[in-house]
C-alpha cells in the first residue's frame, strides 16, 4: 500500500473528534487549520489560539462545517454508531457537493482496520488536505481518544513505510538471488539490520512511543520483517533463532516477527529512550 501523504489537516475546532484531529496534526508536525464559528466558540468556551483556525465572517451564508468540507480534498467522519446532528450534516453536505467522504463507524470496525481503510481511501482519492469531523465530547466521551488512535495508527504505519525499504517492490527473481547472501540468520542480525535502516532521530522517536502507540508497529514493522527477512519464504535459521530465544518451540512466522519487533523495541528503549529529540 502506498504511503499516505497528507499535507494538511483541518477541522472545525469543536471538542471531541475535531480537536483530536488537530492535536494529532500538531504532534506529527502536519500543518493544520480550518474554519470555526465567529468568536472561536465551542462547547467549552473560546478555542485557544494554539489551534490555527480562522473565524467565519459575520453574516456568512455558509457554515464553518460546510466551508471546511469545501476547502478540503476529502472529509473523514468518525463516530460510534449512526451519524447524528452536526456529523450527519457534514455527510449530507459532502453528498450535496459531491465531495469525497468516508464514514468510519467504530462500533463496527476496530481501530487498526479503520486506519488501514483510511489509508486506502486517502490514497485512492489522492487526498492531501484532509477534513475531519465527528461528534463533540459531550455527545461521545470516547470519540477524542479513539480518533487519536485511528489517526496515529495510520500515520505510524506510514512512518515505518517511509523509513523502511520495500522488499515487496523488488522483482521475485532478484529476491531469490539475493536471499542466501542478504537475509539475517539470527535475531541479533535482524535487530542490527533494523537499527541500520533507521536514522538516529527516527530511532529516538520510536523509543519514545507509548505502549499503546507502539501496537501499530507489530502490524506494519512485522509485515516488513516477514517479507524482507524471508520468514514467509523459508528462512529456517532465523525462525530457529526466534524459537530458541523466545523459548517457544511452536513459534510460527507471525509470532516470530512479533518477537523480533518486541526485541527491537526493547533495544531501542535501552539505548535511546533517555535521549532528547532536537
Amino acid at each position: 500500500m502506498g504511503v499516505v501523504m497528507i499535507k494538511m489537516i483541518i477541522s472545525g475546532g469543536q471538542t471531541g473528534a475535531d480537536q483530536a484531529a488537530l492535536d494529532v496534526a500538531i504532534k506529527f508536525g502536519i500543518p493544520h487549520g480550518g474554519w470555526i464559528a465567529k468568536g472561536r466558540k465551542n462547547e467549552n468556551g473560546r478555542l485557544t489560539d494554539r489551534y490555527q483556525l480562522k473565524e467565519m465572517p459575520a453574516g456568512s451564508r455558509v457554515s464553518h462545517a460546510e466551508q471546511n468540507l469545501l476547502g478540503s480534498d476529502g472529509t473523514l467522519i468518525i463516530s460510534h454508531g449512526k451519524l447524528t446532528g452536526g456529523s450527519d450534516f457534514v455527510r449530507k453536505m459532502a453528498m450535496h457537493h459531491e465531495r469525497p467522504w468516508l464514514h468510519i463507524d467504530l462500533s463496527r470496525t476496530i481501530a487498526f482496520k479503520a486506519a488501514r481503510k483510511l489509508r486506502l481511501w486517502i490514497r485512492s482519492h489522492k487526498i492531501e488536505v484532509l477534513n475531519i469531523a465527528g461528534p463533540r465530547a459531550s455527545k461521545d466521551p470516547a470519540i477524542y481518544r479513539d480518533t487519536v488512535e485511528i489517526l496515529e495508527t495510520a500515520f505510524y504505519i506510514d512512518f515505518i513505510d517511509i523509513k523502511m525499504p520495500h522488499q515487496v517492490s523488488v522483482p521475485h527473481n532478484t529476491r531469490v538471488a539475493m536471499k542466501k547472501v542478504n537475509l539475517p540468520r539470527t535475531v541479533d542480525q535482524a535487530l542490527t539490520r533494523l537499527m541500520s535502516d533507521l536514522s538516529l532521530r527516527d530511532k529516538i522517536k520510536i523509543a519514545k512511543l507509548k505502549e499503546e502507540e507502539a501496537v501499530s508497529l507489530y502490524f506494519s514493522l512485522g509485515e516488513y520483517i516477514r517479507n524482507a527477512f524471508g520468514l514467509w519464504s523459508g528462512n529456517r535459521e532465523l525462525m530457529e533463532s526466534c524459537r530458541t530465544l523466545s523459548g517457544m518451540n511452536e513459534l510460527q512466522e507471525d509470532d516470530a516477527s512479533a518477537f523480533i519487533v518486541k526485541e527491537f523495541l526493547k533495544r531501542l528503549h535501552e539505548t535511546y529512550r533517555l535521549r532528547v529529540v532536537k
